[in-house]
């Protein structure tokens, strides 16, 4: 028979509770899994300690909590963190998008100007472009924007 030290059971549920918390405080910390195994362990060691420590069944219930917190885990932080835009534009991560001429776009220069959601890129391409033409964004290097219109320029 092991000698049990409430105090043991009781750390392990407080570590535990507090994993939990600071999860629920910051998401993302990834603190759900050892919380939840720190929590389950605490209290099998303070309500059943035989179980715990001397017999397989304690390890068993110990990963099968392991494994059930990560299959809770992934859906919370999906939930929590949706995906989105980088916070940050790079123009590489412009291709594909579409955007309005404001200063006319001259061929292998880049003086010409379009805004982008609410940025203002430099751009070029390989024919001219006037200004107020929907254009969409093919290349991004550096801070400039190669482009190519949506629909083909009225001529003139």
């Amino acid at each position: 028979m092991t000698v049990i030290d409430p105090a043991i059971g009781i750390a392990l549920v407080v570590a535990g509770l507090v994993l939990l918390a600071f999860e629920l405080i910051h998401p993302g910390a990834l603190l759900l899994i050892p919380g939840s195994i720190l929590l389950v362990a605490g209290f099998l060691y303070l309500f059943l300690p035989n179980t715990l420590l001397d017999s397989y069944i304690g390890p068993v219930v110990i990963v099968v909590t392991a494994i059930l917190a990560a299959l809770i885990e992934i859906p919370y932080y999906r939930w929590v963190a949706p995906t989105h835009r980088p916070l940050s534009t790079t123009s590489g991560g412009l291709v594909g998008d579409e955007a309005i001429v404001i200063a006319p776009v001259e061929p292998n220069t880049l003086r010409g100007k379009v805004r982008v959601r609410s940025e203002v890129w430099s751009a070029r391409s390989t024919i001219p472009i006037p200004v107020g033409t929907r254009v969409k964004i093919v290349h991004g290097e550096g801070v400039s924007v190669s482009v190519e219109p949506v629909e083909p320029p009225k001529s003139a």
